[in-house]
């Protein structure tokens, strides 16, 4: 679902709203039409970050075969292996 933060330039209201195709956002607090596009929280957690959903230490990156001993790309420039 497309759920955009926007910033009222007239009355300085922050809320979220939905936004379907070519429709266009109003504030609901004034109805203004000179809102700003505010950068929003990913809502998802990545495996990747260290933690899994229950909380508990996930695999490091080192712990995943790579054949490049300089970074963990399969091959690269930087190394004669791949």
């Amino acid at each position: 679902m497309p759920i955009y933060e926007f910033k009222c330039n007239q009355c300085q209201n922050s809320f979220e709203t939905l936004v379907l195709g070519a429709e266009t956002a109003s504030c609901p607090s004034c109805q203004g039409k000179d809102l700003t596009k505010l950068l929003s929280q990913c809502g998802f957690v990545s495996n990747l970050s260290g933690q899994d959903n229950s909380g508990q230490n996930a695999p490091s990156s080192s712990s995943f075969s790579s054949s490049c001993g300089s970074c963990s790309a399969a091959s690269c420039s930087s190394c004669t292996s791949g």
